[in-house]
């Protein structure tokens, strides 16, 4: 058995520091909860986009994960060409 005696403040929690510690843990839950969810989030587009590049694979098409290429600001303009006569 503890050796505790009746004096011992240390062990004596006030309803102020009970409060504190509330929030705090309160504080961190939500703080565990948002992340859960935006990991949650994160897994779940990487999934959708997994599952319709299969899914494009599948009905045999070719251009189903084009590459995107930065626009270089050095290069010349594309020229636009006039359809009608």
């Amino acid at each position: 058995m503890p050796d505790t005696h009746p004096d011992d403040k240390s062990e004596i929690v006030t309803p102020e520091q009970d409060e504190r510690d509330r929030r705090s843990a309160n504080i961190f839950l939500l703080v565990a909860a948002v992340a859960f969810i935006a990991i949650g989030i994160w897994i779940g587009d990487g999934l959708l986009k997994a599952k319709r590049a299969d899914d494009c694979m599948s009905s045999g098409r070719r251009n189903c994960s084009p590459i995107e290429v930065p626009i270089d600001p050095n290069a010349p303009a594309p020229r636009v060409v006039d359809p009608r006569p």
